[in-house]
């Protein structure tokens, strides 16, 4: 069986690397440096327990007397050195990053992947089915976008986390931030689903699948969605980036991420107090982190929107 699949394996991947889209990554120093750069940062979140030195969220590993001190000079108490010093709480900067770094990227991937879906689904059913439907949904998706994004999660985010048990708000705070970013940024995918579905849907092959008995929903999955996911990943990527910068903003304004479970965003609100009293490294460093986070994602789906783009081939 290994024997069989192994030619088709190879098949695969020598027709990938002698695509077009391979070719031009090669070419082009920003896409390498950044994929290079976003794989870096993804990795070291994703093996954060076996990379960093302590947990900084577990209080029994903490020491008060590590507290503040400056990088790579050893503490005045207990003589301990640190990478990129410690916080008010003793807690290790650089473990705070990489945990932190965690909740950021796994609160800008689900809510691209929920706005993804959510987009997707309405800009399907706007472009095939017409109508008031589409009336409806395009019209939701005008007004929505008179108010700045930001707004509109702030908003979802107070809503929800108000009709939640305050018992459970710490618990489903990540989740309600999900909600809210997602709930306001699937506006653009939904527009350029419904303009890509009004063009394919009165193609050939869509009226051969109408003539042959198929379903509305079979001909939007099977037919249409596979011909416009092109622009969808290229948003898609985009999206990451402006998700994360949105996610630090709210934790960053105190509507995000719970002290229990900081992300970027905390982190540094956490360290913009301690600025103007010479801890200068609580905020410098994860500032960095998340800069060069969101620059990589942007620039990687700025390559690829223009890869992708038959007009610049």
């Amino acid at each position: 069986m290994s024997g069989t699949s192994t030619p088709a394996q190879k098949s695969r991947l020598r027709t990938a690397l002698e695509s077009d889209l391979f070719y031009t990554f090669k070419r082009s120093p920003v896409a390498v440096v950044s994929t290079v750069v976003v794989l870096v940062l993804v990795l070291s979140a994703v093996f954060a327990p076996l990379i960093a030195p302590t947990n900084p969220f577990d209080p029994a590993s903490l020491n008060l007397m590590n507290g503040f001190t400056p990088p790579m000079s050893p503490n005045d108490f207990t003589g301990e050195t640190f990478f990129m010093g410690t916080d008010d709480q003793g807690r290790d900067v650089f473990s705070t990053i990489l945990y932190g770094m965690r909740i950021s990227l796994f609160v800008g991937v689900a809510a691209v992947l929920f706005a993804m879906v959510l987009g997707i689904t309405l800009g399907l059913l706007s472009g095939y089915l017409g109508g008031w439907v589409e009336t409806v949904i395009m019209r939701i998706a005008d007004v929505q976008l008179t108010f700045p994004s930001i707004l509109v999660a702030m908003l979802i985010f107070g809503v929800a986390k108000g009709i939640t048990p305050v018992e459970y708000r710490d618990q489903m705070a990540i989740w309600v931030l999900i909600l809210a970013i997602g709930l306001s940024d699937w506006v653009q995918f939904a527009r350029v689903v419904r303009g890509a579905t009004l063009v394919e849907k009165n193609k050939e092959y869509v009226e051969a699948a109408r003539l042959i008995g198929r379903r509305s929903g079979a001909i939007m999955l099977r037919h249409i969605l596979p011909n416009v996911l092109s622009p969808v990943l290229v948003i898609a990527t985009i999206s990451l980036a402006l998700a994360i910068i949105a996610e630090a903003t709210l934790s960053f304004l105190g509507v995000g991420a719970p002290p229990t479970q900081p992300s970027l965003g905390t982190l540094i609100r956490i360290g913009q107090g301690f600025l103007f009293s010479g801890e200068w490294w609580i905020l410098l460093f994860p500032a960095i982190t998340l800069l060069g986070l969101a620059l990589s994602v942007n620039l990687l789906g700025d390559w690829l929107r223009d890869a992708l783009n038959p007009r610049l081939r």
